[in-house]
């Protein structure tokens, strides 16, 4: 059965057990603090299972795609080593919300994997938790144990330990037991031999997990504790690809219609074949396996980048590159030629991908080339830390900075030390490596109390849309406390008009008053599990009493004339640039905008005078917002919302409009266009391939930058003699610098020429190469021509000379090419160790190469230094 039927017959199933089939969370998840990936089936559920909210659907089924690279679940330094780990896998998942329980879950998970997809019984085992004898004291999960026994011979059913079977959200939350399935897919002589029931748990590469059955029934209080949930759930997940190797009669994950037509391309891209060699194969495993979660990352919006999830992006997307640089000698981009054929395979389950195909393309073949060149650069560094390596063991903390400064991969560090005969102090580097990961989460642990319930409410309501004020009662709340922002409060009130960070704009601030006249100031709002969480320093003095819920106006009304605007952007970009042009996240401030945007070049002056045109003049038209809630999609769609791409939408949404602008949004805004004032783009610029990056401001932000432009204009008339044309007489300042200019240039030629002889009697002879190190009064291009003059005077020169201007110093290295090759010299080399003395760096070609410092006073030493290189 291929991949495609095995996902349809899943979903039929359970559709034929009344369950709603709903589509896939993104995988990259924007408004959840706790999470920077969906790493599980259940995350999209959360506020369901912490009683939160009611799902409209008690029983639902789907397919989740998730990634696994990053705290607790992280199976990244597994991937490519086996063949069932990976990084993006897709889960199979069917819950239940406060409906059935443990009976029809077991017995469905049975009836679908033996009757409808017809794999062996014989092949099959389970689990069940076994209970525990720490602080919990759990008893064996009798249950399901007694349920099991009905279907399975006994010696099928394994105890398990609260390591395999009992499942936890995290440190705190919901939890309970879990009935594990595995499937024994070993030949009958290798079955014979060992049972499968001693291998279940062992990591064994054809005895694996194949379905977990969750089942929610605790709650784990912050003091360690469990309760019992009000409501007992099921939270079921199978691994899609597992199951497809096991329908599909093969022994990898990565043998199945999955990843062969990757494995294929792969091949056809770097002529290598799979099955014959352990590390080409392991490299060809990581590239198939990192292509996709590099790929639905992009397509759900997640760009890489230096922080958070890109961050996590751009490390798996540089970990593939890196395994086909060093064993299938992959030395220009490739992965971004696998996009294709990821996508014909796919893009018919998520077709975000067929969508985003372009951008995904671009994106990551700029993200090869960045990596190629950081690669390149660091053979550079490594081979200046082996030079001054004492002995044949390399430090491993100056290992760590070259992993930690120029990302480069630790593993291929050692790979080439071991070929020049040196080792890596791996200890050093792991000593390293521990007290940044210390530092890291130190500085992001949150200790977070138990919520202190003061009356049950699970219907919180937002009515911010409509006011900025409004009576309140606090339902819950708790303390968290942590090294960056020190102890706060998070509240829950049983209505809010604070807005709730999202979508790209900043959370309200304000403050509670009570009728005692006390005030506590709410500094965020953010969302958690889809419950909307203030902020505040302080605990209220009267907390079960009811309080005036106050958001700042004047904040408030900042970001909606900047939330508006970036509508109005959108709309002026598609009519400017074209209607390519589709937003790629954004940044709602109350001082300022962001937009992203797709497009595929720098716009010009011409193109952004008319997009700050076209919005200026829907704000001068005074607009009316028209809004709707609670419209059904497929209506919004219909009447032209524009939806954005990577954003998760319910049934029923809100629609935005002013004019011929329309979008689906849930943020605030303006009650008419006007209320912007005016609107004025202050940069323009890349992102990533294919994704330009407008910041703009509005309202009294212009005003501002009006003033201060009028200020300055101001004093540039001053210091022109309060010229009453200040253009004009900065344009003759123009020319007459110019003029200067050629004529000092024309002077210190005439000086590098007399000064060129004395040099040359300077030099000296240091083992048949004619050396010259010297503080000269030159600027950076007399010194160069200087040197390369000389250089044609005479053979194997090494030239090093040092300058100081305005407080800064300059270093110059040239080597005579033959040198170069005969002395194995590098001119790049020298002047970056030879940097340190004047407290900066550079680099350029083996034969001739620059340094600039801040510290001048160093430059006789360097120069003293140089003759060492000759020795």
């Amino acid at each position: 059965m291929n991949s495609k039927d095995t996902r349809t017959q899943f979903l039929n199933f359970f559709k034929g057990k009344e369950h709603k089939i709903v589509p896939s969370a993104p995988m990259v998840i924007k408004d959840d603090p706790t999470l920077l990936f969906t790493n599980a089936g259940m995350n999209q559920f959360k506020e369901y299972f912490l009683g939160i909210s009611q799902s409209k659907n008690s029983r639902i089924v789907d397919t989740q795609k998730c990634l696994r690279v990053s705290g607790k679940h992280n199976d990244l330094e597994e991937v490519g080593k086996d063949t069932y780990h990976h990084t993006m896998f897709e889960m199979l998942g069917n819950w239940s919300f406060g409906d059935y329980f443990k009976e029809e879950a077991i017995t469905w998970a049975w009836e679908l994997l033996t009757d409808v997809l017809k794999i062996d019984k014989d092949s099959l085992y389970v689990s069940v938790f076994e209970g525990s004898d720490d602080a919990d004291k759990l008893a064996l999960d009798t249950e399901a144990f007694e349920l099991w026994k009905n279907i399975v011979p006994e010696d099928r059913i394994i105890m398990g330990n609260k390591k395999d079977n009992f499942w936890e959200m995290g440190d705190q939350g919901p939890c309970g037991p879990c009935s594990e399935i595995h499937v024994d897919i070993r030949s009958k002589e290798e079955k014979a031999k060992v049972s499968g029931a001693s291998l279940v748990n062992q990591d064994h590469p054809q005895v694996v997990e194949i379905w977990n059955l969750v089942f929610m029934q605790y709650n784990r209080k912050a003091d360690g504790s469990l309760e019992s949930l009000p409501a007992k759930h099921v939270d079921t997940g199978m691994g899609f690809e597992r199951l497809c190797m096991v329908l599909q009669g093969v022994q990898s994950n990565y043998d199945t219609d999955i990843f062969t037509p990757l494995i294929r391309e792969i091949e056809t891209i770097t002529d290598s074949d799979y099955g014959k060699n352990e590390e080409i194969d392991i490299a060809i495993r990581v590239i198939s396996d990192h292509i996709r979660a590099v790929a639905f990352s992009i397509a759900d919006g997640q760009l890489p980048s230096n922080t958070g999830a890109g961050y996590v992006i751009r490390r798996i997307l540089r970990r593939a590159v890196r395994y086909g640089f060093t064993f299938l000698d992959t030395k220009e981009p490739f992965m971004f030629r696998l996009v294709n054929v990821l996508t014909d395979s796919l893009g018919d389950a998520y077709p975000e991908l067929k969508d985003q195909r372009q951008l995904i393309e671009n994106v990551i073949k700029e993200e090869e080339n960045s990596f190629l060149k950081t690669l390149d650069q660091g053979l550079l560094l490594l081979d200046t830390i082996i030079k001054n390596t004492k002995g044949k063991t390399v430090d491993g903390g100056k290992a760590f900075e070259l992993y930690d400064t120029f990302g480069f991969p630790i593993d291929l560090t050692a790979l080439i030390l071991s070929e020049k005969g040196y080792q890596l102090d791996e200890a050093g580097f792991d000593v390293a490596m521990q007290q940044q990961k210390n530092r890291s989460k130190s500085a992001s642990i949150v200790s977070k109390q138990d919520w202190e319930i003061l009356q049950e409410d699970n219907e919180q309501e937002f009515v911010g849309y409509d006011m900025l004020d409004v009576e309140v009662k606090i339902t819950k709340y708790r303390k968290i406390v942590s090294k960056k922002d020190g102890t706060q409060f998070q509240l829950v009130f049983n209505l809010t008009p604070f807005y709730a960070e999202g979508g790209g704009q900043v959370g309200d601030k304000g403050y509670l008053e009570d009728t005692h006249g006390d005030v506590v100031y709410i500094t965020d709002t953010k969302k958690e599990n889809n419950e909307i969480i203030h902020f505040a320093k302080n605990l209220p003095k009267h907390i079960g009493e009811s309080f005036k819920a106050v958001v700042d106006k004047k904040q408030r009304g900042r970001t909606e004339a900047n939330h508006t605007a970036t509508h109005l952007l959108h709309q002026a970009l598609r009519e400017v640039l074209g209607t390519h042009v589709e937003q790629k996240g954004s940044a709602v401030h109350s001082k300022y905008l962001r937009f992203d945007f797709s497009h595929f070049s720098k716009m010009t002056q011409e193109e952004l005078h008319e997009v700050e045109k076209f919005v200026n003049a829907r704000i001068d038209g005074q607009l009316q917002l028209q809004e709707e809630r609670n419209v059904p999609m497929k209506s919004a769609i219909a009447d032209g919302a524009m939806a954005l791409f990577g954003e998760k939408y319910g049934d029923a949404v809100r629609t935005i409009r002013f004019g011929q602008s329309i979008e689906l949004c849930g943020g605030t805004h303006v009650k008419n266009t006007g209320d912007i004032w005016q609107f004025k783009i202050k940069s323009e610029g890349a992102v990533a391939a294919g994704i330009r990056r407008i910041e703009a401001i509005t309202g009294d932000a212009v005003k501002d930058l009006h003033l201060d432009n009028d200020k300055l204009l101001s004093k540039i008339k001053v210091v022109l003699g309060n010229t009453q044309d200040p253009v004009k007489s900065v344009s003759s300042l123009q020319e007459e610098n110019s003029s200067l200019k050629k004529q000092v240039a024309e002077l210190l030629k005439d000086k590098a020429k007399n000064l060129k002889g004395d040099l040359l009697s300077e030099m000296k002879e240091v083992n048949g190469i004619q050396f010259l190190a010297k503080k000269i009064d030159l600027d950076a291009a007399g010194i160069k021509d200087l040197s390369f003059e000389m250089g044609n005077q005479k053979d194997n020169v090494f030239l090093l000379f040092g300058t100081e201007h305005e407080g800064k110093a300059l270093l110059s290295c040239y080597i005579s090419k033959e040198l170069v090759a005969s002395k194995n010299l590098n001119a790049g080399t020298i002047v970056r160790e030879l940097g340190k003395y004047i407290q900066g760096g550079g680099g350029g070609q083996p034969f001739f190469a620059t340094a600039g410092g801040k510290n001048p006073a160093g430059i006789e030493e360097a120069l003293a230094k140089a003759e060492d290189y000759l020795k």
